[in-house]
């Protein structure tokens, strides 16, 4: 099995920065994409950014585009999320996810392995 940890999150003003990590660790393939989804309160789980296997394809969602930038070292087995330029309408908590295939999607049931998530949060 896969397991995944996110870290990173925390309290920040808004036109502030983050940088998330997401750690793989019991992995036995590889090459699969990976993606970024956030969760706020009252609102459902929501596509954020995700990332092919070579890193050379990112995809976000309009809400980040500009702001977010998502990466990944395979040999340190770790997914990021650059954050900057924060809004208050950010704060959510953030989940990596990891997907069953080579290909890069934006829906919740491609994605097989999830992280316990990390909370961010965006003053005014």
């Amino acid at each position: 099995q896969v397991q995944l940890v996110e870290s990173g999150g925390g309290l920040v003003q808004a036109g502030g920065s983050l940088r998330l990590s997401c750690a793989a660790s019991g992995r036995t393939v590889s090459g699969y994409s990976s993606g970024w989804f956030r969760q706020a309160p009252g609102k459902e789980r929501e596509f954020v950014a995700a990332i092919i296997w070579s890193g050379t394809r990112q995809y976000y969602a309009d809400s980040v585009k500009g702001r977010f930038t998502i990466s990944r070292d395979n040999a340190k087995n770790t997914v990021y999320l650059q954050m900057n330029s924060l809004k208050p309408e950010d704060t959510a908590v953030y989940y990596c996810a990891e997907a069953s295939s080579t290909y890069v999607s934006r829906l919740l049931a491609d994605y097989a392995y999830w992280g316990q998530g990390t909370q961010v949060t965006v003053s005014s």
